[in-house]
């Protein structure tokens, strides 16, 4: 039995812990964010439209685009993270809808998109369960600050421009509470996997 699931939950909450412990159990994972880079490399049409909408400024020295300072544009103004947002979007869901074709004729048992907005953006439709990946407001924020040398008003602001983490939670199909040890989220990951494709 194969099955599509999405990964998700909030900004630096482990996510990507629990993804690479679902790999290591042969699950074959679909990085939204990997993928996001790639549709964006020099040449591809999100970067042509990305540098139309931006102006060349957002560029490096070889041609690819600068992600802090594009950053530093989209969450500091509203507009302009939508009109990245609807750029990149449909190149990445496209692409990651390829992948799991690809990965589904194979035979994999568990196909996971790994989408961080997998709620905001609206992309529930292309899974078949949904798994959110949790842990309390005050471990997000020091592990984001730690993790990106963010300041305080810096790791908020990224943490609010997503969907509040008990929103999440609630629609949820599965979580994983990652406030405590590795072990701890092993546990979990081992009893998803047993809940989502049962031995037979």
């Amino acid at each position: 039995m194969q099955m599509i699931i999405g990964l998700t939950g909030g900004i630096a909450c482990g996510k990507t812990t629990v993804a690479r412990l679902l790999a290591e159990r042969g699950a074959r994972i679909i990085d939204a964010d990997i993928i996001a880079r790639e549709v964006v490399r020099p040449g591809e049409d999100a970067w042509s439209l990305i540098i139309k909408r931006f102006g060349q400024d957002i560029l490096l020295g070889n041609e690819e685009i600068n992600r802090v300072k594009l950053g530093g544009i989209v969450f500091s103004n509203e507009q302009a993270r939508l009109d990245l947002n609807a750029i990149v979007h449909p190149a990445v869901r496209r692409r990651m809808k390829q992948l799991a074709e690809e990965a589904q004729a194979e035979g994999v048992p568990l196909i996971v998109l790994d989408i961080p907005l997998l709620y905001e953006s609206k992309l529930e439709h292309m899974t078949e369960q949904v798994v959110v990946v949790y842990c309390k407001e005050d471990v997000q924020l020091a592990r984001l600050m730690q993790r990106n040398g963010f300041t305080r008003e810096e790791a908020l602001r990224r943490i609010q421009a997503q969907m509040p983490l008990e929103e999440k939670i609630k629609r949820a199909d599965y979580t994983i509470n990652n406030n405590g040890t590795l072990t701890d989220t092993e546990r979990q990951v081992d009893e998803l996997i047993e809940q989502l494709c049962p031995a037979n």
